[in-house]
């Protein structure tokens, strides 16, 4: 459901002031003519007439102009009362008029002093045109009382329409900020796609690379060792493709029947068997564990392995050594990770240089820590980051507040 907050067209408005000039024409027109039995009143009802009529002509741009119309509508008000005829409601229609839309479309200063100045110009004319006793309530205490009415509702008038232009403004800023930040989110699901993809494949094709070179180095003369490396090969590919079906799955429409079969996202406690797939191309790589495990939540646990993956990725390509070391170490709140390797070539391109490094500063960042790379004084390379163990998603953050 939508709301429209659209204001009148200037036709509508044009016809609505004409039907509202001539409603009012007429009232001051049968005001001038009645007579009220015990008080003398001019016996020609023209000069009220004519003074409604002048009146009446600067309502027809009282809309766009209020001040004007209600200076000449008190201007008109004050005469009529001048000439001896009583304010009755219909004598003050057009300035009731001009009193409404000075307060539906002017602030509130403004308003006051154009209702104070024609409350007291109409009513000390009515008294100096008739200063006896008589009638007094209904020359005096009548208009001010009727006057008071279209101040009121015009006041109440502006205020509404205030009220409407600011549900409107809000309306258009929430519209812009849901815009704004679906946007956001698909830029960073896909930023999250991409790194999975990333790491996926840099990771499997290097491994698997580094096995199918060794296997052909070793066929001519170790058949059997090249056969069981095309053996851990058709496990290295597979591994690849269920990974990519698990993080291209994402995409998939809900309700897919596919959907269901894919593979949980990977964490610690597959880095056994990323450690084994090491092993099969010649990185040694150690483990080593310092405090009690503690418990993570699944995106902690993703970026933990995900950033170790990326880092044995790198030194399967630049270690010299061959070697790589894998220390985790719990705390009460935080699980830091170093991941090092030895022997690097001096002058050689940073391991990770490229998209994987920045992959991994955002994988830390995205749970709320930090990551830091770079050579060791004694050659080599290091990652290290330092996580926290439990992180909420920005759905159950959502779902907090």
């Amino acid at each position: 459901m939508t709301l429209s907050f659209d204001r009148p067209t200037a036709r509508y408005t044009r016809v609505v002031d004409a039907v509202t000039v001539a409603a009012v024409l007429g009232c001051a027109a049968l005001g001038a003519s009645l007579t009220i039995p015990g008080v003398d009143q001019p016996q020609d009802d023209t000069p009220g007439f004519v003074l409604a009529a002048v009146a009446c002509l600067a309502l027809w741009r009282g809309r766009s102009h209020p001040r004007t119309a209600a200076t000449v509508a008190t201007v008109c008000t004050v005469a009529t009362a001048a000439l001896g005829y009583v304010l009755t409601p219909l004598l003050l229609a057009p300035l009731m008029v001009a009193l409404f839309w000075v307060a539906q479309g002017t602030d509130r200063r403004t308003t006051r002093v154009c209702g104070l100045a024609a409350m007291a110009t109409t009513v000390i004319s009515a008294i100096l045109d008739n200063p006896s006793s008589e009638m007094v309530v209904l020359r005096t205490v009548g208009p001010v009382l009727w006057l008071l009415l279209p101040l009121v509702g015009g006041s109440g008038a502006r205020l509404r329409q205030a009220y409407l232009e600011s549900v409107q403004a809000r309306a258009s800023y929430a519209e812009r900020t849901r815009e704004e930040e679906a946007r956001l989110r698909v830029a960073e699901e896909r930023m999250r796609i991409a790194r999975e993809l990333h790491d996926v494949v840099a990771h499997h094709m290097a491994v698997a690379n580094a096995q199918a070179g060794t296997a052909r180095h070793l066929a001519p003369t170790h058949p059997e060792q090249a056969q069981r490396l095309l053996e851990e090969l058709t496990v290295t590919t597979s591994s690849a493709l269920l990974e990519l079906r698990a993080t291209v799955g994402v995409l998939r429409q809900t309700g897919d029947p596919d959907a269901e079969s894919l593979e949980p996202s990977p964490g610690l406690e597959l880095l056994p068997d990323l450690v084994s797939t090491c092993a099969s191309v010649g990185l040694d790589v150690t483990v080593n564990t310092e405090g009690e495990p503690r418990p993570l939540s699944p995106g902690v646990d993703l970026t933990a392995y995900r950033i170790i993956q990326e880092a044995l990725t790198n030194a399967t390509k630049h270690a010299t050594d061959h070697t790589a070391h894998v220390r985790l170490a719990y705390t009460d709140s935080r699980l830091k990770i170093t991941v090092t390797n030895g022997g690097a070539v001096a002058g050689s391109p940073l391991p990770g240089g490229g998209f994987g490094l920045m992959g991994m500063r955002e994988r830390a960042h995205s749970v709320g820590g930090d990551l830091r790379a770079g050579p060791l004084p004694d050659g080599g390379f290091e990652v290290s980051t330092a996580l926290p163990l439990q992180h909420a998603s920005s759905e159950e953050q959502e779902a907090a507040l």
